[in-house]
């Protein structure tokens, strides 16, 4: 038993690099943390991402794994490496934000959060979820 524990107490310092390494190899992944896909909301409401895999800064530079978050609002992933446009229906969080008061006009509503690097460009729908949402 004894050497059971010694190995084990031998072998955590090396798991423990190990473990960060798959953590930053990890797949990026967007996801919506609020509101929820089916919710029902009232305008303006909170719409909330997390990221995963990269991280979010202010657009301008394009360095690697970093980008910022863009809501689609009735409008579907756009195609890696693309350009994503700046008008009512894509609104690009530049400032580095996760969170932003959204108001929109009673009614359902398809929402694409898409992550973009810092020229604007998509990540692709690997990087991006789209959920409904009916507005009150």
């Amino acid at each position: 038993m004894r050497e059971v524990l010694l190995a084990a107490t031998l072998l955590l310092p090396l798991a423990l690099p190990l473990t960060a390494l798959a953590q930053s190899t990890q797949s990026p992944a967007l996801s919506f943390v609020e509101p929820k896909d089916g919710a029902t909301v009232r305008s303006p409401f909170r719409v909330k991402l997390a990221v995963v895999g990269m991280e979010v800064a202010k657009a301008g530079a394009v360095v690697p794994n970093s980008g910022h978050h863009v809501l689609i609002i009735n409008g579907d992933a756009v195609p890696e490496g693309q350009p994503i446009p700046a008008d009512p229906t894509h609104l690009h969080w530049g400032k580095g934000q996760t969170e932003q008061k959204i108001r929109l006009p009673a009614g359902q509503y398809k929402l694409t959060a898409q992550f973009a690097n810092g020229a604007h460009q998509s990540y692709g729908p690997a990087v991006s979820q789209t959920i409904t949402v009916t507005v009150k």
